[in-house]
């Protein structure tokens, strides 16, 4: 946990963006989570409103950055109070584009609304977005304790929604080569997938900062940040 220091409005500030940090983390995941309700059961009023939610992780980003800006010109802070601060930027950043991504996902509910697809695709997304938020989950929490003992744990499962998500692009591919009418609904369930398959990237992301801020070090750089879809394309093209 951070340090006290002697001043005490200076805990405070730092103290401001943690618990900054925990309102959009709990944000996000509820606009996740509401945007995949919406497309699996096609609530387009659902979908609207996550839409709209997104406003408030724009708003407490800016607001993150200006309080960084001014704990370092005021404090000249140094060592894991700096990583705290430069920590929550990182942070705010990716919880922003989290927020986008469950965003995006809303907007493409009425794409898909006329035209249902099998179940199992949206059985599919439902599980692949289940692993991505427990991804998130485990990160903010991990935040929150300043607790790097399940970093690399995080990091690792992150190869495991890549998988699904190269699995479920298969399966959405061989609908659209069975059938043209699928094209457009599948394109739009292709994409809602890539999204939520980057919310594991940002879920990632996150655990390397909070590993950073405790630490004073950077994680190693081995971890591959690619799914095998192009995998899929090349096979699929070589078909006679």
């Amino acid at each position: 946990m951070p340090i006290k220091h002697t001043v005490r409005s200076y805990d405070e500030e730092l103290k401001f963006l943690a618990h900054k940090i925990a309102e959009m983390g709990g944000h996000a995941e509820r606009m996740v989570e509401q945007s995949i309700a919406a497309i699996v059961n096609a609530d387009q009023e659902l979908a609207q409103r996550v839409i709209a939610d997104d406003l408030f992780l724009d708003a407490a980003e800016r607001e993150i950055d200006d309080k960084a800006i001014t704990i370092i010109a005021k404090r000249q802070p140094m060592a894991i109070d700096l990583r705290e601060i430069i920590g929550a930027i990182r942070i705010s950043a990716d919880l922003e584009r989290v927020g986008d991504l469950g965003k995006n996902i809303a907007k493409r509910v009425a794409a898909v609304s006329d035209t249902r697809q099998s179940v199992k695709l949206y059985r599919g997304l439902e599980t692949l977005a289940e692993l991505a938020l427990t991804q998130l989950k485990e990160v903010l929490d991990a935040y929150a304790t300043r607790s790097v003992a399940q970093i690399n744990i995080v990091r690792d499962r992150d190869d495991e929604i890549d998988a699904m998500y190269t699995s479920i692009f298969r399966e959405l591919l061989t609908y659209m080569m069975e059938d043209p009418r699928n094209i457009s609904s599948c394109t739009h369930l292709l994409f809602s997938a890539k999204n939520i398959e980057r919310i594991g990237d940002h879920a990632t992301n996150i655990a390397e900062t909070v590993y950073y801020i405790v630490t004073g070090q950077q994680m190693p750089a081995e971890r591959p940040k690619e799914d095998l879809s192009h995998d899929i394309i090349v096979d699929e093209a070589r078909k006679p």
